[in-house]
């Protein structure tokens, strides 16, 4: 794979929205770089992909109740902006 597009502002409507805190958007960014590495380092198995995003997901619904605690919460604007 290709190198993700650097000039791409990833969660850009998330981070641009008060409803959502920064610092927890940097969250959910961190978890998403952790797939985008491991497809640009050019993995294929299927196998491994699936789990690092996986792992994605569930470190992203981890973050449910900080985003409560914030009077927040990863809704359906949340969503379609992280997937």
């Amino acid at each position: 794979m290709k190198a993700f597009d650097p000039n791409y502002k990833l969660l850009d409507e998330m981070y641009q929205d008060d409803y959502y805190p920064a610092f927890l958007v940097d969250k959910v960014k961190d978890e998403l770089q952790k797939v985008i590495a491991l497809l640009e380092s050019g993995e294929t198995d299927t196998e491994v992909v699936q789990e690092t995003l996986d792992e994605a997901v569930c470190g992203i619904n981890d973050l449910q109740e900080e985003f409560d605690e914030n009077d927040s919460e990863i809704e359906t604007v949340a969503r379609e902006c992280i997937a």
